[in-house]
């Protein structure tokens, strides 16, 4: 299945049914994979806490080529993210529906509209985030994985998201004690789905990261 299919929906307590991508109603378009606060809880309280490791050594590459076909459906990762989060998206013509040319983005992360178009000067308004920063990930347990993971990790549908360039930019490899989406009615989505990868790939968190997640959790 490709990345298309997957996207993930998070319904929290207090914040109604939430696509995790965008955080309104999904129109029954998601998974049956859903979290509420209390799972999210659970899964955040068995998460291990320790300090940051060194950030020595990491490089992008350790995480493989950017944008692979991991799931060997002829698109790369990129385009199938957008593929799944733009709407009224175009395709380039002898692609197989692969390379995404247009298309509109509801931008999670701060609730604007942003038409989507392919070019050197244009690509970047929308950029694909990893939701754990993969510098993060190596500070948190990635180090220590095979390579062959890794580059799992940076492809799985579940810690990828279609949003707001610039916010991306300012995102940088944050976690969620330094920086969290300004747009408030995303952030329960946003820290249920980082602790679900998070708990996926055995990532540990820092103590004032577990913080900041509980008291966005305390809000949903």
């Amino acid at each position: 299945m490709g990345l298309a299919g997957l996207s993930a929906v998070v319904a929290l307590t207090g914040c109604g049914g939430l696509d995790a991508r965008t955080g309104v109603d999904d129109g029954g378009k998601g998974t049956s994979a859903t979290a509420d606060v209390g799972e999210a809880r659970d899964k955040l309280a068995k998460l291990a806490v320790k300090g940051r490791a060194p950030r020595t050594g990491f490089e992008r590459d350790k995480f493989g080529s950017p944008w692979a076909d991991v799931d060997r459906n002829g698109c790369d990762t990129r385009n199938d993210v957008l593929k799944r989060d733009l709407r009224d998206e175009k395709f380039k013509a002898g692609t197989h529906d692969c390379v995404v040319v247009s298309g509109v983005l509801q931008d999670p992360y701060s609730g604007k509209t942003i038409a989507f178009q392919r070019g050197q000067d244009t690509s970047s308004q929308v950029q694909i985030d990893h939701l754990i920063p993969l510098s993060d990930a190596w500070q948190k347990g990635a180090q220590q994985w095979t390579a062959t993971k890794r580059k799992e990790f940076a492809n799985d549908p579940l810690n990828l998201l279609a949003v707001d360039g610039p916010l991306n930019g300012q995102k940088s490899d944050s976690d969620a004690a330094t920086w969290l989406p300004p747009r408030r009615a995303y952030r329960c989505a946003y820290v249920a789905r980082q602790i679900d990868v998070k708990a996926k790939y055995d990532l540990w968190v820092t103590a004032a990261e577990k913080d900041a997640m509980d008291r966005v959790l305390d809000s949903c």
